[in-house]
């Protein structure tokens, strides 16, 4: 049934299955936008429509030339050339209002146990001092419930008045008791009523579905009714990894079932004529979770709803892994104007995560104040709800050529680093590069930067420091150098950097036929300007708009670029080239390239990263691009880690543990591992891991391979090792490399 686009055939207006009178049913009141399934169930095929508007109103097309998924004509965000904030309703959590006349709030979660009324007393005390707007506590069980009102009455006596967010799943009486002292309830759609999801990949007939719906009413109505009356908010909190069996039946682990899961829960939020909930579509993986939140805010639309969103990536990690997939997430959705509360999960004290959480929420700000953007151009290639790379040409070996160029740009993903020469160390400098050395030579290795930019080339006598750039040559690495440089001490097989007017006054034909060329750009030029790139040969194209631009936006100006690239089938590799201002804390370095590059780079747009930053450790801005490649899903270089923020359910020390397990296994590129406090999230949330650690009993640890657990109670000290044989029996591990 693959109509291409246009509408919905009016004859499907609600395949009405026995309409029992709820105004939620499953065939109605949602428009099936993404793609018009077909349905097994035992007894015959059904195909579920689901469209509640006239025909003629909304108007699908294909999310991209062939693609079998149906989008709405109507865009996921209010401008696609600058930022501009979603209109959203205002949502009252406590006396903290939400939505897009308010700040974008921060907040984080406890990590205490719930029941230890003072600790967690304390630690909220902190997370408000540090300037949280909201904090959540995760609450288990009626002992933890009765804990809350102890938790609040104690916070208001020493005038603490920060929101407190009950995070529910399981428990649907648990929640009903503790919305008579919270001011919000975070209800998780795949588990609240539904049981836990066995990955049985069964299959439900109309009515089978139906009787889960309504399931689901008797047991959330309640809560519903309770939060109106008590004045509370909620959030409708989808998690990727905790769909239940009977959504994954219909819609798989996509982005898809997540926003079909969360609306179940809205239609009957709006049934009740209640309206002060939020929405959250979070993933480990900042690509489904970027792909969840544009396709609810598209669907939000077609409906006309404005509920304001709650960004966050879940599980994220620890340390600057953690602020990398967060600000590829979270940053990315904020530069498209969509976001009203943000919550950075790292695996780390809780008021560890308000300072990264902070700086993303003022960027997401300031774009949308000052509008930051480029002017207006038609998107026609861009792919926002299904992830497809725009892959540039890699270089070719062209006749003649005496160094082989196909190694200077990784099919993967490349990391360019801009190095100043300090060859008093030759071997410390190729090491600085991540070569592996051999008798004192490099060689190219997993994670070796592909090329380098050299701004300054060696005088022409300076005979070691030409040497050593010979030997990186030679290799395939890159040495990318301005055109002035080549001019005067020409270095032999190296590619010469040139902007558009170089290129347009033809400075670049006095250099010997055959140069390499790549060509800066700032992406925002008038059209006139980037035509000369239709009859020039780039190896590749730099895209370097200076972050400190006030009115342009760095993001709006690459989509600009790579438009204009494909409407002109011109398929040259493009690095995002990032320049910081001297002295940029190490956060800011991480959450500035992840918004500005990784916002491209999960959109498939671009091939690479150069970030520079003057006296900033190279190391570290080597692993940032490497991280900022892996986390956008691109190139692995090392073990990925997905590993929750810790909270009162976890039942072992995180932190400890989660430092022990990289320690022994980072050295495994293209392996994943969970390392999860509980299983509330679900086994779903391994759906990206080869290999899961997780609290099972208190002291004890339940091992899984994917979504199956296949070592139950081992005791604590024992697991880690137990992991790393999991790993071998299944073919996975390698020795960590030895120290040279």
């Amino acid at each position: 049934m693959g109509m291409a686009s246009g509408a919905v055939p009016a004859s499907f207006s609600g395949l009405k299955s026995r309409d029992s009178g709820l105004g939620f049913v499953k065939s109605m009141d949602f428009v099936r936008i993404s793609d018009q399934q077909r349905v097994r169930s035992h007894r015959k095929k059904i195909t579920v429509i689901r469209n509640c508007k006239p025909a003629s109103e909304i108007q699908l097309e294909p999310a991209s030339e062939g693609s079998p998924l149906l989008v709405p004509r109507q865009k996921y965000c209010e401008s696609l050339h600058k930022t501009v904030r979603r209109k959203t309703r205002t949502v009252m959590v406590g006396n903290v209002a939400l939505g897009s006349e308010h700040p974008i709030r921060i907040q984080t979660m406890t990590t205490t146990d719930t029941k230890d009324v003072a600790g967690t007393v304390e630690q909220v005390m902190r997370i408000a001092d540090n300037g949280a707007d909201i904090v959540r506590i995760t609450v288990q069980g009626k002992r933890e419930a009765d804990a809350c009102f102890e938790i609040k009455n104690s916070l208001v006596q020493k005038n603490y008045n920060i929101p407190l967010v009950a995070d529910i799943h399981f428990a649907p009486s648990v929640a009903l008791r503790v919305a008579e002292c919270f001011d919000k309830i975070r209800v998780n759609p795949g588990n609240f009523a539904d049981r836990r999801a066995q990955f049985e990949q069964l299959e439900y007939t109309e009515d089978e579905y139906q009787k889960e719906l309504e399931h689901i009413e008797q047991v959330f109505t309640p809560l519903v009714e309770k939060c109106k009356k008590y004045g509370r908010a909620m959030r409708i909190g989808t998690n990727h990894g905790s769909l239940s069996d009977r959504i994954m039946s219909y819609y798989g682990d996509s982005p898809r079932g997540m926003v079909e899961s969360a609306f179940e829960f809205a239609r009957l939020c709006r049934k009740l004529e209640y309206h002060n909930f939020v929405f959250s579509m979070k993933a480990s993986n900042p690509v489904v979770m970027v792909q969840a939140y544009r396709l609810l805010v598209a669907e939000m639309n077609v409906q006309g709803w404005d509920y304001p969103l709650h960004l966050g990536v879940t599980e994220a990690g620890e340390g600057e892994d953690g602020r990398m997939k967060s600000a590829i997430g979270i940053g990315t959705l904020l530069q498209d104007g969509l976001g009203d509360t943000i919550r950075v999960s790292l695996t780390e004290p809780p008021e560890e995560e308000i300072d990264p959480c902070r700086k993303l929420a003022n960027l997401g700000m300031k774009a949308a104040k000052l509008q930051k953007g480029v002017a207006p151009f038609e998107e026609k290639h861009r792919h926002y709800f299904d992830f497809q790379r725009r892959s540039g040409q890699l270089p070719m070996q062209k006749e003649g050529e005496e160094v082989d160029y196909r190694g200077v740009l990784h099919r993967d993903g490349s990391v360019l680093m801009s190095v100043s020469l300090n060859l008093q160390a030759t071997e410390n400098f190729y090491r600085s590069l991540a070569t592996k050395l051999v008798l004192g030579m490099p060689f190219k290795d997993l994670a070796t930067v592909d090329s380098i930019l050299l701004r300054e080339l060696p005088p022409v006598d300076d005979a070691d420091a030409r040497l050593a750039l010979k030997r990186l040559i030679d290799v395939s690495m890159g040495v990318i150098t301005p055109l002035s440089e080549q001019m005067t001490k020409p270095l032999p097989h190296a590619m010469v950097l040139v902007n558009l007017k170089e290129l347009s006054s033809g400075a670049h034909k006095l250099l010997p036929e055959g140069t390499r060329l790549v060509v800066a750009l700032r992406g925002d030029e008038p059209y006139s300007e980037l035509e000369i790139l239709k009859s020039v040969d780039a190896t590749m194209l730099l895209h370097n708009l200076p972050l400190n631009e006030e009115k342009t936006s760095r993001v709006h100006a690459a989509r600009r670029l790579f438009e204009y690239l494909q409407e002109n089938a011109l398929n040259f590799p493009v690095i995002h080239h990032l320049q910081f201002p001297d002295s940029t804390h190490r956060d800011d370095l991480v959450i500035g390239a992840g918004a500005n590059a990784g916002a491209l780079l999960v959109d498939g747009l671009g091939d690479g990263v150069l970030i520079e930053a003057p006296n900033q450790d190279f190391e570290f801005l080597r692993n940032t691009s490497f991280n900022l490649l892996q986390g956008c899903r691109m190139r692995n270089t090392k073990t990925e880690y997905v590993s929750c923020p810790s909270c009162g359910r976890t039942l072992f020390d995180l932190q400890e543990i989660s430092a022990e397990i990289r320690d022994k296994t980072s050295h495994l590129p293209g392996v994943s591992i969970a390392i999860m406090g509980c299983i509330v999230n679900g086994p779903g949330e391994m759906a990206d891991a080869d290999f899961g650690y997780v609290g099972g009993a208190p002291g004890k640890i339940d091992l899984y391979v994917g979504k199956t657990v296949v070592k139950r109670g081992i005791a604590m000290e024992h697991a880690t090792n137990a992991l790393i044989q999991l790993i071998k029996d299944h073919g996975r591990w390698v020795d960590p490399p030895a120290e040279e």
